[in-house]
């Protein structure tokens, strides 16, 4: 099972991604060491904050390529910290994160059900920062930032070619929702607009005054992959994951067309996002 949800459980730091920022620390700290720096002179070098050189060494702040390349050269690794950065670059999102980017690299069709906040894939990165930042227990700083680099990456899903079929239906209350104070709201419809105009893309609106609604269990996707395989997604409570038994996505699939015919038409739902637009 491949757990990822949009709620904080996807995207539980305590991973392999932790442990492998931890060692690069380390070995930075190390190689410091034994050439004899300061984390002060080393900042100076390499142009850093010493701050910043102690978060590095300590686990706390992922180190850019060009961190890892100046250091390198900065004690004398030959390439051995350089070399760090393939590791790196894959420690910066979270195991579950990638897992889901996986699954969405392999989708030839994916439609999603949100109802609590905007669809992941389409949220701006000002609106996924509101987002964590109101997370209870609270993530510190550098992981707020870490987990919204990695929500933002896995947006290349609508850079694919050939382009999957990708389909959303918002709740409206999504849309109203000021998360993050009115101008995030504001650009995040804007955004929500612009993404509508694409071919492969289509955006539904749930209304409030819907009398019929089959999403009422919670948000959940569909995904229907390369392979000819149809899985399924739920997002509940601290408990996601993956659905693959053939039954119970037959289930969520058959919700998720009924939603579609019971929101809004796309035509109609970005006629209803203007309109929210400029009463934000």
């Amino acid at each position: 099972m491949i757990d990822g949800t949009e709620e904080d459980h996807e995207f539980g730091l305590e991973d392999d991604s932790g442990a492998v920022i931890a060692a690069v620390g380390r070995q930075i700290k190390l190689w410091r060491e034994q050439a004899g720096l300061r984390a002060a002179e080393l900042g100076s070098i390499i142009g850093y904050s010493e701050n910043l050189v102690f978060k590095v060494e300590g686990g706390r702040r992922i180190p850019k390529p060009e961190f890892l390349d100046k250091t390198d050269d900065a004690v004398g690794a030959n390439g051995k910290i350089s070399a760090m950065k393939k590791d790196v670059e894959e420690a910066r999102y979270p195991r579950k994160v990638r897992d889901l980017a996986k699954l969405e690299a392999e989708a030839i069709e994916l439609g999603a059900y949100a109802g609590v906040v905007i669809h992941g894939l389409l949220q701006t990165e000002e609106y996924a920062r509101a987002l964590y930042a109101q997370r209870r227990p609270a993530y510190a700083e550098g992981d707020i930032e870490r987990l919204v680099a990695a929500r933002m990456a896995r947006q290349v899903v609508f850079d694919r070619r050939p382009a999957p079929l990708l389909t959303f239906v918002q709740e409206e209350a999504t849309l109203r929702r000021r998360t993050g104070g009115r101008m995030v709201l504001r650009r995040q419809l804007e955004h929500l607009l612009e993404m509508s105009q694409l071919r492969h893309v289509e955006i539904q609106v749930m209304p409030m005054e819907a009398e019929e609604h089959a999403g009422l269990g919670g948000s959940h996707r569909v995904l229907k992959l390369k392979d000819g395989k149809t899985v399924g997604h739920n997002e509940v409570q601290l408990i996601s994951g993956l659905i693959t038994d053939p039954r119970q996505v037959q289930i969520l699939e058959m919700r998720y067309n009924l939603i579609r015919s019971q929101a809004l038409t796309p035509r109609l739902s970005r006629e209803f996002i203007e309109k929210l637009l400029g009463e934000t």
